[in-house]
């Protein structure tokens, strides 16, 4: 035997059905329905004779939907209204006594219902001018993410050592749990602007996982942790205004901005509570010395929207401290070159950092970009290039990869030119639907006076949806050589990441 599939009709367009005013004049207008249909005629019929069947607003009846007693009550009671209309204007031919004393009935019987109905219209229309009066915004959108991992890990040999030959740890250290909590108030006042202002809290980043304390110079660590607040307080991550001062054209200013939101961007590897954990694969590790917030600006020109995009931008991260030498905002490796140096902070003094990119985008499938990056760490010039690329061979597979060329002035290893790159493949819809996993390489520090072997990171990840909003990932990380160093061992970590989003 043939059945029919049964619809379930969401209240909120059942709702909307309900209060239509559409009038349907004949039986042709309703999409859905077709003179084959078994209950054709007695809708024609109510139609003509009655004019109280309406549709959704797509045009459909969905006759072979289900139907509750509250629904088959309003259309009752539709119906009795309009029989009254009839009888009160003295057409009585259409109104047969059947037809009368049927309806008398359903009236009786659905009572209760139609009460009902009734009083959930009163309970919603006060319930949305309550709303109304009390919304938290007009202008401003609420968003978030939390994203927390347990990590561990341990390394091979009796001990590391960091490429100065100090001694990190002659131990494994303790499994750790890292979080970052995130929340976005996102404002428009145009329609083409956009004010952000991130508030986030977070584990004091960098060195609060294995890979983090056991090698921290070079981009080993977690980089949800690392760029997240400086500690467990509540503080303003992101306050930036974006605008279009003409057709292709944004501009972005605020006191507390990131460039990595901007530049380097890539597909595949750059979001590290959703693909690749660590700083090394999230980003160029050369291209970005500093923890990267502060204040400044940001242009970005599109032509004619077209497959080329042109950015720059002009950050100090020292800017809310002038005259103040003490700056902590350099990253694990700027730590490492130049351990004693100072800041003349402020808005135009050291440190500061200026960065070019030029973006090459034909279609959805593949994209190219280059860098430039220059400016000054404690009085100090660095000047980077860089290139990124990424390459869709299917709709499941993916290629990728990051390169980076630069050079450091006067670090404890004197004037330096290290490089990096970085390779990997990313797959998705691996077994389940909606999965993301990803395998990559990276050699974050290429430079022969920075130790004497090349370190190497290895990492794997694969992310599994439990729901639209929550994400559950775990990943291994390898890393040999760690700090440039072959005497120590190989550092090997396990993190499950879980990210939720609202």
């Amino acid at each position: 035997m043939n059945q029919e599939v049964v619809e379930t009709i969401p209240e909120d367009e059942m709702t909307q059905t309900l209060a239509s005013t559409d009038t349907i004049t004949s039986v042709n207008q309703l999409a859905d329905v077709e003179p084959t249909d078994w209950a054709f005629q007695a809708l024609q019929s109510l139609i003509e004779r009655y004019g109280v069947i309406t549709g959704y607003p797509n045009g459909n009846y969905r006759g072979y939907a289900a139907m509750t007693r509250y629904e088959f009550a309003a259309g009752i009671n539709a119906v009795l209204e309009r029989v009254q209309e009839l009888i009160a204007s003295g057409v009585e031919a259409p109104v047969s006594r059947e037809d009368l004393l049927t309806l008398d009935k359903l009236q009786t019987e659905f009572a209760n219902e139609l009460a009902n109905l009734q009083g959930r219209v009163d309970n919603l229309a006060a319930n949305t001018a309550k709303l109304e009066a009390n919304q938290f915004s007009t202008t401003t959108k609420l968003t978030g993410l939390v994203v927390a991992a347990v990590t561990a890990g341990g390394f091979s040999g009796s001990s590391i050592i960091d490429p100065t030959g100090k001694e990190i740890a002659h131990q494994n250290p303790n499994a750790t749990v890292i979080f970052r909590a995130s929340l976005n108030l996102t404002s428009s006042f145009s329609g083409t602007d956009r004010l952000l202002v991130r508030l986030e809290s977070g584990s004091p980043g960098g060195e609060d996982n294995a890979a983090g304390l056991l090698e921290p110079s070079f981009g080993s660590a977690v980089d949800f942790s690392l760029r997240s607040a400086i500690d467990e307080r509540l503080q303003i991550a992101r306050l930036q205004y974006t605008f279009t001062p003409f057709k292709d054209f944004t501009a972005t200013l605020g006191p507390v901005l990131s460039p990595t939101d901007y530049f380097d961007r890539n597909s595949y590897a750059n979001l590290s509570f959703l693909d690749f954990l660590t700083l090394a694969l999230s980003n160029n590790y050369l291209l970005f010395p500093f923890e990267d917030l502060g204040a400044g600006a940001v242009i970005e020109w599109n032509p004619n929207s077209g497959p080329f995009t042109i950015r720059a931008e002009y950050i100090a991260p020292g800017a809310a401290n002038p005259n103040n030498s003490s700056f902590a905002g350099g990253s694990p490796l700027i730590r490492l070159l130049y351990p004693t140096g100072n800041s003349d902070n402020g808005l135009f003094a050291n440190p500061y950092q200026t960065t070019v990119e030029v973006n090459y985008s034909p279609s959805t499938t593949f994209a190219v970009r280059l860098q430039y990056s220059n400016g000054s760490v404690f009085g100090n010039q660095f000047d980077v290039f860089g290139a990124n690329f990424e390459l869709a061979l299917s709709k499941q597979l993916a290629i990728f990869g990051r390169y980076g060329y630069g050079s450091y002035d006067n670090t404890i290893f004197g004037d330096i030119h290290p490089n990096y790159w970085m390779a990997g493949l990313s797959f998705r819809d691996v077994f389940v639907p909606g999965t993301l996993a990803g395998i990559a390489a990276s050699q974050p520090f290429v430079e022969s006076k920075v130790g004497n072997t090349t370190q190497m990171n290895f990492e794997a990840f694969y992310n599994l949806p439990l729901s639209d909003n929550i994400r559950i990932s775990p990943v291994i990380q390898v890393i040999t050589n760690p700090g440039n160093q072959d005497s120590n061992g190989t550092i090997i970590t396990g993190t499950l990441r879980t990210s939720l989003f609202f």
